[in-house]
């Protein structure tokens, strides 16, 4: 009997979630709506509850903008990271460090609006597993300059790593996937 009921509880918690909308554009204190997800229970008095989402996403998703790293040479903003002695102890101090390192390609060689992503996972040392996957490039785009950008994307990598992180933040990260997503949003001459 109590098999039964944790069954028909956990059902109904099931469609609870799945019926769950996602976070409105137009959310206010004033509407009645929740502006955040939430879990209401069937058979609870109590109104619904938030659950936690995690909301930098579960397989740490990050794009690097081009127009943010500007024309400094390969090597500007990484020598000073490399100096510091602090550990990496934040999700958003790794992806401070991973921008730093980012450097995107001349001029010359670049190509506007042009969008490259890769996928990857740390060691809990904060080296790369194993060699980035490529798992998005912008349609329609010549060879060479696909490999100009990978090019500049694992020299940015080799760069970076390995991450000084902290035990809990290389424990945290340690095998999840990270996805990065490259976009050259600089204006052309």
């Amino acid at each position: 009997m109590r098999k039964a009921r944790a069954l028909i509880a956990l059902g109904a918690l099931t469609a609870a979630l799945a019926a769950a909308e996602p976070v409105r554009a137009g959310c206010s204190v004033l509407s009645r709506h929740p502006c955040f997800p939430t879990v209401c229970g069937v058979f609870t008095r109590h109104p619904c509850i938030p659950y936690g989402e995690y909301w930098i996403g579960q397989d740490l998703r990050l794009t690097i903008e081009s127009a943010a790293a500007g024309e400094r040479p390969a090597s500007a903003g990484v020598e000073a990271d490399a100096s510091d002695d602090r550990k990496l102890d934040t999700l958003r101090a790794m992806f401070d460090a991973l921008r730093a390192c980012w450097v995107p390609p001349g001029r010359e060689e670049a190509r506007a609006g042009m969008q490259m992503s890769v996928r990857f996972a740390f060691k809990r040392s904060g080296e790369i597993i194993a060699t980035p996957r490529v798992t998005y490039v912008t349609p329609g785009i010549p060879p060479e300059t696909r490999e100009t950008y990978l090019h500049a994307i694992t020299a940015a990598l080799g760069r970076c790593t390995p991450l000084r992180f902290t035990e809990g933040l290389g424990g945290a990260v340690a095998g999840r996937p990270i996805a990065i997503r490259f976009v050259d949003n600089r204006d052309q001459p």
